[in-house]
């Protein structure tokens, strides 16, 4: 059974900036960065911001509103003021598309 879906083409993607994409009504932050391309819940775990707005820094992006920071490779909170983490979701690059596995 094929679990993934196709959500952007990989030149789509900036290195260092994250797009939204909202494959079967997930809300996803999808981040190129120098070693890969890595996806994350969109919302910060803190509050109603879009981290696909923050600012990306090595494997960190930061919540545009509060500053927290998550590693966007595993969701893992890196500061406060979030202490949940956010879901990161399985991705792979095919024929220049970017897939994520959402059954995880």
């Amino acid at each position: 059974m094929n679990n993934w879906i196709d959500v952007a083409a990989e030149a789509d993607l900036f290195e260092g900036a994250g797009i939204a994409v909202t494959p079967q009504n997930h809300d996803i932050a999808v981040f190129k960065l120098e070693d890969g391309v890595y996806a994350i819940n969109n919302e910060c775990s803190h509050g109603n911001a879009k981290l696909c707005d923050g600012f990306v820094e090595g494997h960190h992006v930061e919540c545009p509103f509060h500053q927290a920071l998550f590693d966007v490779r595993d969701g893992s909170v890196q500061c406060a003021p979030a202490t949940e983490p956010v879901k990161a979701w399985p991705v792979k690059i095919e024929n220049g598309r970017v897939f994520l596995d959402l059954q995880t």
